[in-house]
């Protein structure tokens, strides 16, 4: 199980490397649509290519920060219902789902998905909105986006089993920093206990 866990903190660290850029896809459309809309305004020129380039990047950083958000144990759950049970009972729900349903599901998009962004590959398929992108870069999120999510939910499962078996502390509990508040109010604390001394 150590060996798992090695492994489980690699995926953790790639998830965590993708969360940290993928956001910037979102400043990025952010950005093209503002592009956009002054030169549409300004210039009347616009381009199908400016939408589809917004819809990419949103494509793109809602698939690739799936699993970044599965590490952070941010996907939509049903806490009202599971919240009664307890931890290890939680646990084995979440065991449960990541190997009934998670893995499934990500195993046949991407069974399904790898073949779709091949035939566009190599047939250079293009948008069919006048001016639009070729698809094969969009076509080849899917099959990344899942395979990275399969990745994140292999490493949840490894950790929530450790956690079963005593080796690991709580998978899902959340470090508890401290708000901008506390924060003003210890360094507060601290210069009127500096200036006593």
């Amino acid at each position: 199980m150590h060996a798992l866990l090695k492994i489980s903190g690699l995926i953790d660290g790639m998830s965590r490397f993708i969360g940290r850029w993928v956001i910037w896809l979102i400043l990025a459309s952010t950005v093209i649509s503002a592009v956009n809309a002054i030169i549409r305004k300004a210039f009347n020129y616009s381009s199908n290519a400016f939408l589809e380039m917004q819809w990419y990047l949103f494509a793109a950083s809602f698939l690739l920060a799936a699993g970044y958000t599965l590490l952070n144990n941010e996907h939509v759950r049903i806490d009202v219902v599971v919240g009664r049970f307890s931890k290890r009972v939680q646990t084995w729900i979440d065991v449960f789902g990541f190997v009934v349903f998670l893995m499934p599901v990500c195993a046949t998009i991407l069974y399904l998905g790898t073949p779709f962004f091949l035939q566009a590959l190599r047939s250079g398929e293009m948008s069919s909105n006048a001016g639009g992108l070729i698809l094969w870069p969009v076509y080849a999120l899917i099959p990344v986006g899942f395979g990275l999510l399969m990745l994140q939910g292999l490493s949840e499962l490894i950790k929530r089993l450790a956690f079963l078996q005593g080796l690991i502390d709580d998978p899902t509990k959340k470090p508890v920093a401290k708000t901008a508040e506390e924060e003003l109010a210890e360094a507060i604390r601290l210069a009127a206990e500096q200036k006593k001394i």
